[in-house]
């Protein structure tokens, strides 16, 4: 339609067209297709923001694109992170908060000082204390239209995982879980994050009981992030294997789709 449209119309598509091709990467994503199918669309849905001039739709993409990225490849998630926050855009403070925790998440990944990690944290939180109130009920609404404390507090302590400090994550999960308001997709990831860190902090029944849970958020609908994160959980409950609440977890994923 954008290629027989009148200028004015054919901007008003691509600006639609552009967050249509965020959307459909996330969804590829999440449901576990080849990397280069959600590269695709996100290329895609850069192509169209800049064709429309839609600046800040670049940077929440870069965002996206940080996110998507393999754990195994930090460096490549930092620098998508750093120039959704630093390009020539003026990127939403909520969007801008969320960025600000996935570089810190990468430079957790690739082994940095703690306090580093921290500060862009605390960058985050700041960001997030200055931006307009949330106007969407979930954390899903355009450019993180919706992201909230619940959610980057979550994430925080998935950084925190990330560097080594499974207590800490724990705990800040734990308490998050059970007073933050999320959907059931975000919940069930955020859940498998905390089995994760359970078990990499010693607790395996604790951490089986909690992936146990995580089953039953995510194996109906199919949640493809939480499905993959809880079988990194399992995977670190291997020595563990000979306790009933660890065997348990262990053979029930079996009989799930591969995601």
């Amino acid at each position: 339609m954008a290629r027989e449209a009148r200028a004015d119309v054919r901007r008003e598509l691509l600006y639609l067209g552009s967050r249509a091709a965020e959307f459909t990467a996330w969804l590829y994503h999440d449901s576990g297709a080849a990397p280069g199918t959600a590269l695709y669309w996100h290329d895609r849905a850069i192509e169209w923001a800049d064709l429309c001039g839609d600046r800040a739709m670049h940077g929440y993409v870069l965002l996206r694109k940080a996110q998507a990225t393999e754990r195994t490849d930090p460096a490549r998630m930092r620098d998508l992170a750093h120039a959704a926050v630093n390009g020539p855009w003026s990127l939403p403070l909520r969007a801008r908060a969320e960025a600000l925790q996935q570089e810190a998440r990468a430079l957790a990944l690739a082994g940095a000082a703690p306090q580093d990690v921290v500060r862009l944290l605390n960058q985050a939180y700041e960001a997030l204390g200055s931006a307009p109130p949330v106007r969407t009920v979930t954390c899903t609404g355009p450019l993180c239209g919706g992201y909230d404390v619940d959610r980057l507090t979550a994430q925080s302590a998935v950084c925190h995982r990330e560097a080594g400090r499974p207590e800490q994550a724990a705990a800040l999960l734990r308490e998050r879980l059970v007073t933050g308001t999320f959907a059931p997709r975000d919940r069930a990831f955020f859940t498998a994050h905390l089995a994760g860190a359970l078990a990499a902090d010693g607790h395996p029944d604790e951490a089986a009981a909690t992936g146990l849970s995580v089953l039953r958020l995510a194996a109906t609908p199919r949640f493809g992030q939480a499905l993959r994160e809880l079988r990194r959980a399992v995977g670190l409950l291997r020595p563990y294997g000979r306790r009933p609440a660890v065997r348990e977890l262990r053979l029930a994923p079996g009989s799930l789709p591969v995601v």
